[in-house]
């Protein structure tokens, strides 16, 4: 490891912390992955080794701390240990990565199967190790890829039983969890626009789109087609943005322009209105 650069050493040893891997699996991983970290724990995570380490056994253990003591599941008591013991708030979205990979159906439950599974697949029959993955799930949330999937899976999971939508007042609550990794910058106005106009559940097809109006159009809507085949909701917040928030934000700048012109002596309202000629549009003036 010593012809290693330091950049190189550096990402060794951030994966030996993390995986409590040896250094020549560290190092197999990371060149594997041409020295992408993250890829490099994709692999480390898939090997099938890394699943059969953890011991059966000690994730009956844990399971058994957690249970229902009336019902064979892990419900909202034994989750709010469960964060108490490895030191996370419930509210934490390194929760929702976890349920993520123990592929829960349920918010706020995991079936024997889920939990045993789910840390199994990842290597952690210990609380300890928990605690030392966490930094990698949290990691995982800045991967696009796996991003996609954990926001795809959050609509089911946060949903219940039996629905086919998701509750509005829990849809909002998991779009700010989410976009604060993500930090889009209209999510707040998403959601006072759902409140304000919309106040239903919403529809899987408006939660999965939203996402990619999220990545894909630019917050000043510089880009957005109007004829594009975005949901009607969607449509529906973006006149709102026009009519609300960008049209406030353009009266503002006008009316902070005015008071610096008059404040210098020199501007009197016709020439102030004919400088206004091409101002841009809205949007635009949103991106100041």
């Amino acid at each position: 490891m010593n012809k290693l650069g330091i950049g190189r050493r550096d990402k060794v040893q951030q994966f030996i912390t993390i995986t409590g891997a040896s250094e020549k699996v560290a190092l197999q991983a990371l060149k594997a992955s041409d020295w992408n970290l993250e890829g490099a724990f994709d692999i480390f995570y898939s090997q099938s080794q890394v699943k059969s380490s953890a011991d059966t056994r000690r994730l009956e253990e844990l399971y058994n701390r957690y249970k229902d003591p009336y019902s064979d599941m892990i419900l909202a008591d034994g989750i709010s240990l469960l964060c108490n013991d490895i030191q996370v708030d419930p509210q934490d979205i390194v929760m929702l990565v976890l349920s993520w990979h123990m592929k829960a159906a349920t918010m706020c439950e995991f079936s024997k199967q889920e939990f045993i599974g789910g840390l199994q697949s990842i290597g952690i029959d210990s609380l300890e190790k928990l605690r030392e993955k966490l930094p990698f799930m949290r990691s995982e949330m800045r991967d696009e890829h796996k991003f996609r999937e954990i926001y795809n899976f959050a609509f089911s999971w946060a949903k219940e039983k039996g629905q086919k939508s998701l509750a509005l007042d829990t849809a909002i609550g998991m779009w700010q969890l989410l976009f604060a990794e993500k930090q889009w910058p209209l999510v707040d106005h998403w959601c006072q626009f759902l409140q304000a106009r919309h106040n239903k559940a919403i529809s899987r097809d408006t939660w999965s789109q939203l996402l990619e109006f999220a990545k894909n159009v630019d917050p000043a809507l510089s880009n957005y087609d109007a004829e594009g085949a975005w949901p009607y909701l969607i449509d529906e917040f973006v006149e709102y943005l026009t009519e609300n928030v960008f049209k406030n934000k353009f009266m503002y700048k006008i009316r902070e322009e005015r008071n610096t012109l008059n404040a210098k002596g020199k501007a009197n309202l016709f020439v102030y209105s004919e400088t206004r000629r091409g101002y841009p549009l809205p949007p635009l003036i949103f991106m100041c």
